[in-house]
């Protein structure tokens, strides 16, 4: 049997978005192996990246499933909305960055989870450079 893959399309193919801006997008497997799926879950999130520990903040949060509230149905793309906060900002830093994604992770009745994230920027903070002395 094929892998599934799953593809993350955003509206406008935008990668670069300011705060309050709308996000938005689809989501769709292919191929859409129905009887091999469990549940599809869909996260807009941010998290930190460098040294210390690792932060994870979810910002939007939607499962499709089987037996759920929403029903798994892959003929039609899974759609996504959401209003981006005011912070935090993406951030390439010395020692943190800041990353911001959506990220699919497919539950199959049998075999390995499968994920796909795809990044985005929320605004226009310039790269930390390294002052030479």
């Amino acid at each position: 049997m094929t892998e599934p893959r799953i593809l993350i399309h955003f509206e406008g193919k935008k990668t670069v978005y300011e705060p309050g801006e709308v996000l938005s997008g689809q989501v769709r497997i292919e191929p859409a192996p129905l009887q091999d799926i469990k549940a599809i879950e869909l996260s807009i999130l941010w998290y930190t990246d460098g040294k210390g520990d690792q932060d994870l903040h979810v910002r939007y949060f939607r499962r499709w499933s089987q037996d759920g509230d929403l029903p798994l149905e892959l003929g039609e793309p899974l759609r996504f909305q959401t209003v981006l906060p005011q912070t935090p900002l993406s951030y390439d830093g010395l020692i943190i960055r800041i990353r911001w994604c959506v990220r699919v992770r497919i539950f199959r009745s049998r075999g390995r989870e499968l994920v796909e994230e795809v990044p985005f920027r929320l605004g226009r903070v310039a790269p930390a450079r390294v002052r030479l002395q």
